[in-house]
């Protein structure tokens, strides 16, 4: 007995065309976040919550911390290269490439070039985008960064982070033993 397969369902008229033009279009989120900015191209409401896509400007030595989180993440490189560290294994991205990471895989990447590297990372399902909307700060374009945090603001953040991490199914890993 073979099933049929569901049907397409009709097109969503409520749904727009989303266009994102992160060198011109100031009104997107430029987010300044542990030294990088991460502009938000397409959020979770522009695409029913299936993905959200962000635009990375990494600057040299920049890169979040070791992470984990329950949804799938993949990255592009569009310039420069980042060196992945996935469950415990390092590989060098450059340019030209993508990979994946899997949902709940521990991991963290880190600028290892000499200039900023850029990337796309799409998320899914969407909101990843909110979390870093609610610990970044905000900024005017997609390469500038945010302001140095001084001791108190540092320590502030890594708490903000700390405690909105659950929500957006994220966990915040110690750095590796390096003994």
């Amino acid at each position: 007995m073979s099933s049929q397969p569901a049907p397409v369902p009709p097109d969503d008229l409520s749904r727009e065309l989303t266009i994102a033009q992160p060198d011109q279009d100031q009104s997107l989120p430029h987010v300044g976040l542990a030294g990088d900015t991460y502009t938000i191209l397409v959020t979770g409401e522009d695409t029913a919550g299936k993905y959200t896509l962000i635009d990375m400007h990494v600057p040299p030595g920049g890169g979040p911390p070791p992470h984990r989180h329950d949804f799938e993440e993949m990255f592009t490189i569009l310039d420069g290269e980042v060196q992945v560290t996935f469950r415990g294994q390092t590989i060098v991205a450059r340019a030209g490439e993508t990979i994946n990471i899997p949902a709940n895989a521990p991991h963290a990447f880190t600028n290892i070039a000499g200039s900023p590297t850029r990337m796309l990372c799409l998320c899914a399902p969407a909101g990843q985008e909110e979390f870093f909307t609610l610990v970044g700060q905000p900024v005017a374009t997609r390469t500038q960064t945010a302001s140095p945090l001084d001791a108190d603001a540092q320590a502030a953040f890594i708490a903000k982070a700390e405690e909105l991490a659950p929500q957006y199914k994220t966990e915040l890993l110690p750095p590796p033993d390096t003994r």
